[in-house]
Formats: C-alpha cells, sequence, structure tokens
C-alpha cells in the first residue's frame, strides 16, 4: 500500500484504553480523559486537513452526523457550530456521536493538537439510538429523512444498524437523489456480518486502519469503498461540561467513517458543482492503492488521500474505480496543483512567505548586479 511514512506509530500520551463504546462515568455516561495536549495524533497526521486549509476550510457545508447525539457542552465546538431545532440532540451519554463529529469538525483551539477535518462545517446531531450495537432500522431511516430535510450535503451515519430495512434503503435513496453523500462505517463485529446502511448500493462505506496501514475491522465484502484511521484515535469527548475535553486512545472501527465525511465536506465546499455520486468517485480513484493495486475487501479501493481528493484535478467523465479495466491498477488523475502552504501557524506561514519573498528579491537583485557588472555598468535600454 502506498502510505505516506507518517504512519509510523504517533505516541499518544498514556490513558485508559478504549474500544468501541467510551469509558463510562459513575452516572453511565461516557466521560473526557481530559485535555488532549501530546503531539499531534497520527490519524490527523495523516489526513493533514491543515494543508488544505488554504483552499478550504469546508464552508458552507452542513454535515449529519447520525448516531448517538453531540454534547454541545463541549467547547471545541464553536458556538453555533451545531444546529439545533427539531429531531437535533445536543446531548450524548453513548459518546460516540461526539467523538465523531469532533473528527469531522471541531474547530482548532490553543489548548490542545487536536482540530477536527473541517472545522468551518455546521453540524446536525441526530440520535436515533441511545448507544450499543445500533438502533432499529426504521428510525435509522427516520433520522437520515430528517438530515434530507434540513439539507445536509453529507451524511454521517457514526451508528449503522445491524439490519435493513426497505425503508432504510429507501431513505438512502431520496438521500442519493437529494444529491448527499452518504457515508457509513463498516463496524460489524462478527464474521460475515454486515452493518446498513454501509451495505447498501450507493453509500460509502468505510473500513478502518491502524497506524501500520493494517485493516482493523471485521467487516468485510465487495461494499466496503475506501479506508480511514480508525484505532488509537483522539477526539472530543461527551461529558465535557463547558470545557474543551477528549477521549484518547480511541479505538473503534466506526469512526473511520468521520474522517472520510470531513474530507467529502472539504470536496463539496472547494467542488461546488459536483454531485455526491461525483464526490464519492473522486474519493475513492485518489485513495491510496492497497497492495494488489485493486479492491480490497477489508480497504476497499484504498486509504483515503484527502489532499489529492481536494486539489486533483479529474476528468469530467472519469469512471469510478470499478468501471476502470482491470490492468489500470491506479487511478486516472491529472497531477495536482502545487501544494498549498501548511499553515500549521498562520504567523509562521507569513514569515516563511516573507523569507521566500526576500530570498527571491536577494537573488533577482545579485543577478542583477552580476549582469551589470558584465555590461560594465551601463544602464540597460528599456522599451516600454
Amino acid at each position: 500500500m502506498r502510505l505516506p511514512a507518517v504512519l509510523a506509530v504517533a505516541g499518544l500520551v498514556a490513558a485508559s484504553g478504549v474500544f468501541g463504546v467510551p469509558a463510562a462515568s459513575a452516572q453511565g455516561c461516557a466521560n473526557p480523559s481530559g485535555t488532549y495536549a501530546g503531539e499531534v495524533p497520527w490519524g490527523q497526521r495523516l489526513i493533514d486537513p491543515a494543508r488544505l486549509w488554504p483552499l478550504t476550510r469546508g464552508e458552507g457545508q452542513l454535515v449529519a452526523v447520525v448516531g448517538t447525539g453531540v454534547d454541545g457542552q463541549n467547547t471545541q465546538f464553536a458556538p453555533g457550530q451545531l444546529d439545533g431545532g427539531a429531531g437535533t440532540e445536543r446531548t450524548d451519554c453513548d459518546g460516540r456521536g461526539t467523538i465523531a463529529a469532533g473528527i469531522v469538525g471541531a474547530r482548532p483551539d490553543p489548548s490542545t493538537t487536536f482540530a477536527g477535518v473541517a472545522p468551518a462545517v455546521r453540524l446536525l446531531p441526530i440520535r436515533y439510538t441511545p448507544g450499543g450495537d445500533g438502533g432499529d432500522p426504521g428510525e435509522l431511516a427516520e433520522a437520515i429523512d430528517r438530515a434530507v430535510d434540513r439539507r445536509a450535503g453529507v451524511i454521517l451515519v457514526a451508528v449503522p444498524a445491524v439490519a435493513d430495512s426497505p425503508a432504510l434503503s429507501g431513505a438512502v435513496a431520496r438521500a442519493r437523489a437529494a444529491g448527499a453523500v452518504v457515508v457509513s462505517a463498516a463496524s460489524a463485529t462478527q464474521q460475515g456480518a454486515r452493518t446498513y446502511p454501509t451495505a447498501t448500493s450507493g453509500v460509502l462505506a468505510v473500513g478502518s486502519v491502524n497506524a501500520a496501514g493494517e485493516p482493523v475491522q471485521t467487516e468485510a465484502g465487495d461494499h466496503v469503498g475506501i479506508a480511514a484511521p480508525g484505532a488509537d484515535l483522539v477526539s472530543t469527548s461527551a461529558g465535557a461540561a463547558g470545557a474543551v475535553a477528549h477521549r484518547w486512545p480511541v479505538t473503534d472501527p466506526g469512526l473511520a467513517a468521520a474522517y472520510v465525511a470531513g474530507v467529502a465536506a472539504l470536496v463539496r465546499a472547494y467542488h461546488p458543482s459536483l454531485s455526491g455520486d461525483q464526490v464519492v468517485t473522486r474519493l475513492t480513484l485518489t485513495a491510496h492503492r492497497p497492495p494488489s493495486g485493486g479492491h480490497d475487501p477489508r480497504l476497499g479501493w484504498g486509504v483515503l488521500d484527502a489532499y489529492a481528493a481536494v486539489s486533483s484535478t479529474l476528468p469530467a467523465d472519469v469512471p469510478g474505480p470499478g468501471a476502470l479495466p482491470p490492468a489500470a491498477s491506479a487511478p486516472v488523475v491529472v497531477p495536482a496543483a502545487a501544494p498549498a502552504p501548511r499553515p500549521s501557524d498562520v504567523t509562521a506561514g507569513t514569515i516563511a512567505l516573507a523569507g521566500v519573498a526576500l530570498a527571491a528579491a536577494a537573488g533577482i537583485s545579485v543577478a542583477a548586479v552580476r549582469r551589470a557588472r558584465r555590461r560594465g555598468w551601463r544602464p540597460t535600454r528599456f522599451t516600454p
């Protein structure tokens, strides 16, 4: 697999481990590990959203987070970033919805190195299940319909259902017809099992990898479209009580879908004319291919490449990777534009740009002096 060197395991600050559902407080609800102040989490380094922020931060995009609700008391969400109104839920006892929402859109904060992929998006928190292994597919269908009614451009199913239903497949079809990108996690825990709408046609099903690039989820099949970080993650925590608070390290294959949803929002913001299906094609075509070069039952078409997905220029009629001939192991992608500056710090970026300008000016001056000396310091004729 062609993955960047950043996949070396990052040293996370030691904390109680989490697998799947976050640790619960004495009251039975999720609680924070603290405020994360370690090095930039490996998943965030792999996706590297700050590299894309000079191009887009997801402005104008509404991302529905469908699952267990989102804790609006975590102040790493900007004031007004979580949409309210009928059908929304700004509390989250289970905690997975808050973790997923943070990966999508938590804003940068000086108290932590963690930040979401698309910090300018608006988030639509929709609860259809209080937690557990997934809720009723009919209630999930109603939640997706609510997201469509609110005109969400990206619908993240953070907690899929373990069973399908005609109502659920119908809700997915309506979402696609409305132009939404539906992203769902491949998070089944039993061998051979599938989750829904993850396995529904037209949904971007997301597998998950660890820092070594290895798949960590059990669910597999030809429906898996792409993979993203899903182990040893850091994100926002429920139970924050008005503070910037996090859970770490969190290992939950379902959270890989949140990275994909965040990048999908960046793609939609930077390429507003694309349809939902075209966004999915762009994400899968630009992914880092599996070792086989083709489709992998747990990695899909490869690991998410955020910069390529947003910045690459693709032909208007390029097919999805499944439509490429067997010999075409790499996507048909026109090289991207020159890399954008990495704005990890605006001041540092400004200083760097100033340094480049000064160096260029110095180079021009030296060249001019040398040329003048060769001419015996005679002025060059200038014709306007």
